[in-house]
């Protein structure tokens, strides 16, 4: 059975939460990577930054609708959503603009569980982690190469 360790990218492009936002944009197209780790100058993981995370600023503020009861106008959206979506739209570094805590496995996590966590939390690329340490990080198309790679093994007489 697969395990993390054996799909796994080793060599890992990680930035920090200093990074600016342009900078990590472009090592994601360059490279052709959903997702960054998000390492501190002590190498623990404070996060990752994805695309998704940079298509946000290019999302629209959603405006929050207002009924009025009593003469009392009451927001329907909270204060907190809205500041936090400000928050992202406007950043200029990674910190500002990353997924803190990102979902982490293990080596041992098999591809079964790798798939699931995936399709779960709707995530492109999962962090390996060996205890404290990066060990390496898999995205979906690393799980399709075992599945053509499986086919082909399959096929082969």
């Amino acid at each position: 059975m697969l395990k993390a360790r054996d799909i796994m990218t080793r060599d890992v492009i990680t930035v920090n939460p200093d990074t600016d936002i342009l900078q990590a944009a472009r090592l994601l197209l360059d490279n052709h990577i959903n997702g960054l780790p998000v390492i501190d100058h002590d190498g623990k993981l404070k996060g990752i930054i994805c695309q998704a995370d940079l298509i946000t600023q290019q999302e629209k503020l959603p405006i929050p609708s207002f009924f009025v009861i009593l003469d009392s106008a009451i927001p329907l959206n909270l204060p907190k959503h809205i500041e936090k979506e400000v928050h992202k739209i406007t950043a200029a570094k990674v910190r500002d603009a990353m997924t803190p805590r990102p979902v982490t496995v293990g080596p041992d996590a098999s591809l079964e569980d790798i798939a699931t966590l995936m399709v779960k939390h709707n995530i492109h690329t999962l962090i390996v982690m060996d205890q404290d340490k990066l060990a390496g990080v898999i995205g979906k198309e690393d799980i399709l190469k075992t599945l053509t790679s499986e086919g082909t093994k399959a096929s082969k007489p």
